[in-house]
C-alpha cells in the first residue's frame, strides 16, 4: 500500500501555492484588503446596517478571487475537462482543502462561507449529475460564468436534521406543481436566483421516498425570505423563507420525481469529506502555531515549550491529526474507486471527528497563546467559532454517529468496496 500523496496532486500544491503568492496575496494586501482577515475582519465583512448581511464590498473582493482562480484554470478544478476543469477527484480535493486551511486565514479559502481559490462547485456537479437534458442547457453556462445559482432549501424549521419528516408540500397544478411550506438555514439565500426546495410530493412523514427538489426562482409570488438568522460567526447569509402557493412548471424538479433525497446525499457525502479536510487543515494550522509560540515565549524565564502541561495537549492533538489524516485520505480514495454511497460510515466517521477536532484545537491553541490567543489579533476564535458550527450543519455529530451505528448493527447497509470481505 502507498501512503504517499500522489505524484500529480504534490506538484499541484506546488503551482496552487505560487497563485497564491503572485496572485492571491497581492490582492489581498492591495487597498486594507487585510482588514477582512486581521483583528478588525468580523466588523469589515458585516453590514450591520442591513440587517448582519455580509459586506457588499467583502463579497466582490471574494468574487474577484474567484474570478482570477477561474482564469489561471484552478477554480472548475473537480469539474470535468469539457467544462473548463481537471476531472478533479475526492481525494486530491481533501488533500488541497487541507492544505489550504492549515495556511490559516487569507484570500486564498475563507471557510466562513466556503469560498476558495478551488472551489466545490456543488451547483454545477450536482446539474451535471442530475440535471435533464434541457435544465443542463440551460443552466450549465451560467453556473460556469458564476451568472447563475441556488441555495438549499432542506432544514425545516421543526424538524431539524430530519429530512424525512418534511411538513413542506408539493401537489400537482396542471402542468405546474403548488409549494407550500417553510425552510431555514438556507445558506447564501441573500443572493441565490433560485432556491432547490425539497418538498413531499408523495408518501407519508418518515418516508424516504417521494420527497422532490424543486429549483424555485426566488422572486416567484408567494416566495418571502422572512428572517436572516444571526449566528454564532458574523455576517449572516442563512435564511428562514416562507413558500405561499408558490407556483413552479414541471420542468423545475430537479433529479426526477421522489428522488430529492439522493440528490442531497449525494451532496452530503461529498461536502462532509471536504469539510473534514478543510477542519483538519485548520486543526493543524492550530497546532503549529502553539508549538511555534511555546518555543518563543519565555515566562519565568524559560520556554514554554519545557513544560509538559504545553506539550501533551498538543501531543495528543497531533497524535489525532495524523490518524485522521490517514483516514480521510483513505476515504476519499474509496470515494474516488467505489462510489460516494459505499463509505458513507466512513465519511461520517471522518467529518464529526475532525470537527472536534478542529474545535480542541483552536481551544487549545487560544489556551497556549493566552490573553492574546483570546484576541481577536489572533486567529483562533475565528476559526473556533466557525468550526464550531460544522459540529451542527450538515449533519450534527449526533446524526453522523447515529448514522455509523446504522451500518455497524445492521439497520442500514451498503454496499462494500470491492476486494473487501464482509464477515
Amino acid at each position: 500500500m502507498d501512503f504517499d500523496i500522489p505524484k500529480e496532486i504534490a506538484d499541484y500544491l506546488v503551482v496552487l501555492d505560487k497563485f497564491i503568492e503572485d496572485e492571491i496575496l497581492p490582492l489581498q494586501h492591495k487597498d486594507d484588503n487585510n482588514r477582512f482577515f486581521d483583528h478588525r475582519r468580523e466588523d469589515a465583512r458585516t453590514d450591520w446596517d442591513r440587517g448582519g448581511l455580509p459586506n457588499e464590498e467583502w463579497e466582490q473582493l471574494l468574487r474577484q478571487a474567484s474570478r482570477l482562480a477561474d482564469a489561471a484554470g484552478h477554480y472548475r478544478y473537480p469539474a470535468p475537462k469539457e467544462h473548463g476543469g481537471q476531472d478533479g477527484t475526492n481525494l486530491g480535493m481533501a488533500i488541497i482543502r487541507e492544505h489550504f486551511a492549515a495556511k490559516g486565514l487569507g484570500l486564498h479559502n475563507d471557510l466562513q462561507n466556503e469560498h476558495s481559490i478551488v472551489a466545490n462547485n456543488v451547483g454545477l456537479l450536482l446539474m451535471l449529475a442530475y440535471g435533464s437534458d434541457a435544465q443542463k442547457e440551460e443552466w450549465i453556462p451560467l453556473l460556469l460564468e458564476g451568472k447563475r445559482g441556488f441555495a438549499f432549501g432542506i432544514t425545516e424549521p421543526e424538524h431539524g436534521s430530519d429530512a424525512t419528516h418534511m411538513e413542506t408540500s408539493a401537489v400537482r397544478d396542471g402542468d405546474n406543481w403548488r409549494i407550500n411550506g417553510a425552510k431555514t438555514w438556507n445558506t447564501g439565500i441573500h443572493k441565490a436566483q433560485y432556491d432547490m426546495i425539497l418538498a413531499r410530493t408523495d408518501g407519508k412523514a418518515g418516508d424516504g421516498h417521494g420527497i422532490t427538489a424543486f429549483l424555485v426562482p426566488t422572486n416567484s409570488d408567494g416566495f418571502k425570505v422572512e428572517e436572516m438568522l444571526w449566528t454564532f460567526n458574523m455576517p449572516t447569509d442563512h435564511g428562514r423563507v416562507s413558500l405561499t402557493d408558490v407556483v413552479v412548471p414541471n420542468s423545475s424538479i430537479f433529479g426526477g420525481e421522489g428522488r430529492g433525497l439522493q440528490v442531497v446525499q449525494h451532496f452530503f457525502n461529498e461536502n462532509r469529506i471536504r469539510q473534514a479536510a478543510s477542519s483538519l487543515g485548520a486543526a493543524q494550522f492550530c497546532i503549529n502555531e502553539s508549538v511555534a509560540y511555546a518555543g518563543e515565549r519565555k515566562p519565568f524565564g524559560k520556554p514554554l515549550s519545557v513544560n509538559q502541561g504545553i506539550q501533551f495537549p498538543l501531543v495528543e492533538l497531533q497524535a489525532r491529526a495524523e490518524m485522521l489524516r490517514a483516514l480521510i485520505h483513505k476515504t476519499a480514495w474509496q470515494m474516488d474507486t467505489y462510489g460516494n454511497f459505499n463509505v458513507s460510515d466512513k465519511v461520517s466517521i471522518c467529518n464529526y471527528q475532525a470537527n472536534r477536532l478542529c474545535c480542541d484545537a483552536a481551544d487549545q491553541a487560544m489556551q497556549v497563546h493566552g490573553g492574546m490567543g483570546y484576541s481577536r489579533h489572533k486567529p483562533f476564535e475565528h476559526i473556533y467559532r466557525h468550526h464550531r458550527r460544522y459540529r451542527i450543519t450538515e449533519g450534527s455529530d449526533e446524526i453522523q454517529m447515529r448514522r455509523i451505528a446504522g451500518y455497524m448493527f445492521g439497520y442500514m447497509k451498503q454496499k462494500a468496496p470491492k476486494g473487501v470481505i464482509v464477515e
